[in-house]
């Protein structure tokens, strides 16, 4: 059996389909962000402006943030030192579990090492919680939801995405007796599109299903204290669990749910996913809570933030550029072939110090490639318009002969 030859096979079929990543090596400077400087392939040291980021509103360099981490460092040391039951829990820990509760108006919240596990180990979990359930999970719903979906051993059901009318075939369906849970997100963040969170809850309501929602690409980005998608629409209160990252909107690092006490505690004595994993730091803790507690009040960033998405997607629609729009604070341009859009991106980075990365199967489906962009509160209108300029350049010389970028 030769090993290394069955890998080499493995990764030059990502090479042949033309969607191999390669990490891009950039160097975010304190206080510049989005601006940022890139280790060229030669050695030397180019800046660069990043437009893929997930530090949407640049908390990741906002002052109480840093000042709440050197703080909680200077008086705790690097690591938590231990899973949350043996020693890693500390005061930061419950702090920012208390401030996230709050922000969703919960009775409690549950922190987790990434909003990725948090799905993972919450919907992996909720079968042993309530045996003989049922799963109706968006078609669309991220990896981290499939997964804890896929290894909880429970039946599910996989709706058409956003499709309410097949929810509720599916729901009629099975047996009204039967535990039930709908899952899906507020905001889909490869096109930008919104979940119909009323229409499902009201379903839930008339089938008697628990709702579980990811406001990952929300949280700190909607509402009037940004507590999502949800908190905008006035319907915190019909969600049972509602699963948030603190690693976008709020900067740092890390994921939770939030829910009822009951379920709370359920999850955090039965989800090996949290059990076994050792805590956050409690400097990564109370940078996070600082962020999240100044989010609730500074509505001016995210109005930035939005106007720098408006004015983004007016100019490239005026370009003529495939935009896809749907209202949200994303930003995706369809390109349609991975060589392209990987070509496309290189070109970007290289002639423009522009950096954005190619999107490409598995995360999204062949032939729907893009590029996505996500304008901060802090672009200025002088990286608008060396973007759109630069678009402009390259879709034009894009009739681009795809031959001319090796596609």
């Amino acid at each position: 059996m030769n090993y290394d030859t069955m890998l080499d096979r493995a990764i030059g079929r990502l090479h042949d389909e033309g969607r191999y990543r390669t990490f891009i090596e950039i160097e975010r400077e304190n206080g510049a962000y989005p601006h940022a400087v890139w280790t060229h392939p030669s050695g030397e040291k180019r800046p660069v402006t990043v437009w893929c980021g997930n530090d949407y509103l640049g908390m990741g360099q906002h002052p109480a943030v840093l000042a709440a981490m050197h703080e909680a460092l200077e008086a705790t040391g690097a690591g938590s030192g231990g899973t949350r039951n043996i020693s890693g829990t500390t005061v930061y820990h419950r702090r920012l579990e208390r401030a996230l509760a709050d922000l969703h108006r919960k009775e409690a919240a549950l922190l987790f090492t990434s909003a990725y596990v948090a799905n993972d180990a919450t919907l992996s979990t909720l079968p042993r919680l309530f045996p003989g359930l049922i799963i109706y999970s968006d078609a669309l719903n991220h990896a981290s939801m499939i997964e804890g979906i896929r290894r909880n051993g429970g039946a599910k059901r996989i709706f058409r995405h956003n499709d309410v009318a097949h929810l509720r075939e599916l729901l009629a369906a099975d047996d009204r007796a039967a535990p039930k849970v709908i899952v899906f997100e507020s905001i889909y963040s490869m096109d930008g599109d919104f979940g119909p969170i009323r229409d499902i809850c009201d379903l839930a309501d008339e089938f008697g299903a628990l709702t579980y929602i990811d406001e990952v690409h929300a949280v700190g980005m909607y509402g009037a204290r940004g507590g999502g998608v949800a908190e905008r629409d006035g319907l915190l209160a019909r969600l049972d669990i509602i699963n948030g990252t603190l690693a976008k909107a709020y900067g740092v690092h890390g994921g939770y749910i939030a829910a009822s006490a009951k379920m709370v505690d359920a999850i955090r004595s039965y989800a090996p996913g949290f059990i076994f994993t050792t805590s956050i730091p409690p400097a990564v803790a109370a940078g996070a809570a600082a962020s999240v507690n100044h989010l609730k009040k500074d509505q001016a960033l995210r109005d930035r933030q939005q106007a720098n998405a408006r004015i983004l997607k007016m100019r490239l629609k005026g370009l003529g550029l495939p935009i896809i729009d749907h209202g949200s604070h994303i930003v995706p341009v369809h390109v349609g072939d991975p060589v392209h859009c990987k070509a496309l991106s290189d070109l970007l980075l290289e002639e423009d110090g522009i950096y954005v990365q190619p999107i490409n199967f598995p995360t999204v489906a062949r032939g729907t490639e893009r590029l996505r962009f996500t304008p901060s509160p802090v672009h200025g209108s002088a990286d608008i318009d060396v973007l759109v300029r630069a678009l402009d350049r390259l879709w034009s010389r894009c009739a681009l002969s795809r031959e001319e970028l090796g596609a």
